[in-house]
């Protein structure tokens, strides 16, 4: 299988700018080096209805193009399943029976970071489990053997982040997305992840889970996020930032695309011109203030 890199949108809603500069991004570092570029929408929850289409339709207005066709998350329920079972087989997960407040309640474990799951649940005896299980149904925790790890990114350099006993599968029985991504990426060859640097503190999870599944860990290069003037991440709620919004007020999709690669210090006009130039070691590596007030003759 050749090497890859991708873009993974959840189809939640339309995506903003920040999401079509990360996809460019994606779509740059991939091309770059030789690789496909592979599109796979995560809708393991948060799945609007016509969300997908309209990302797919936005994506390719900007010029960008995958190979193959769309990969659905929901599509791959049996190969997460396996997982977890191979996981279980060797003793490393546990049924969790925590509530969301419960865990930010209880204290934590000694020397455990902040915000690491404290194992409540760890050791329980069997007894314990038989009750809770008539209490509620259980998530499935990784059983980590580190409490952190280190990873290699492309503009961060060297990072250790957190490792605790994540989950793996929620308690409603959906997959949780650290298992899903780990998953996904290594059975679609997927060896450069490039994506938002909100993303990097989880990324040490992923990396170590990888380990333990004796999967390759891909390169990875979190780009940073696209801001409003309060230096918060762009959302919805900071107006016209959709290519639908934007087109109403004058901009259309090409004129979105070039000032998104003006921000990348990059040319102007269909992404193959960006490309010959692109260079990972030029990028700018602050997050991007979005221009709320540009129009369409600026």
């Amino acid at each position: 299988m050749t090497s890859a890199g991708r873009f993974a949108p959840s189809p939640s809603g339309e995506l903003h700018v920040g999401n079509l500069r990360t996809a460019i991004l994606a779509w740059l570092f991939a091309r770059s080096t030789g690789r496909r570029f592979l599109m796979r929408v995560e809708d393991l929850d948060r799945a609007r209805a016509g969300a997908e289409a309209e990302q797919l339709r936005d994506l390719a207005a900007i010029g960008v193009t995958w190979d193959g066709g769309v990969v659905r998350q929901t599509e791959r329920g049996p190969l997460y399943t396996e997982t977890v079972r191979r996981l279980a087989a060797a003793g490393l997960t546990y049924e969790c029976f925590c509530t969301r407040r419960e865990i930010q309640e209880a204290p934590s474990a000694p020397h455990a970071p902040q915000g690491a799951y404290p194992g409540t649940c760890r050791n329980l005896d069997q007894a314990e489990i038989e009750f809770k299980r008539t209490i509620r149904p259980a998530a499935v925790r990784l059983r980590a053997a580190v409490a952190d790890w280190t990873v290699h990114d492309l503009l961060h350099g060297t990072y250790t982040g957190v490792v605790d006993d994540f989950v793996l599968r929620r308690n409603d029985g959906v997959t949780a997305y650290n298992l899903a991504v780990v998953v996904d990426d290594a059975a679609q060859g997927i060896d450069q992840v490039v994506r938002g640097d909100d993303l990097l503190a989880s990324t040490p999870r992923q990396a170590y889970l990888a380990s333990l599944l004796h999967i390759p860990v891909p390169e990875y290069a979190h780009v940073p996020l696209v801001v409003n003037s309060d230096g918060v991440r762009l959302a919805k709620r900071d107006g016209a930032v959709t290519l639908s919004d934007l087109a109403a007020a004058g901009l259309d999709a090409g004129r979105v695309r070039d000032i998104i690669l003006d921000s990348l210090g990059l040319p102007a006009g269909p992404l193959p011109t960006a490309l010959a130039v692109f260079d990972p070691a030029r990028l700018p590596r602050d997050a991007w203030v979005w221009p709320g007030t540009v129009r369409a003759g600026a």
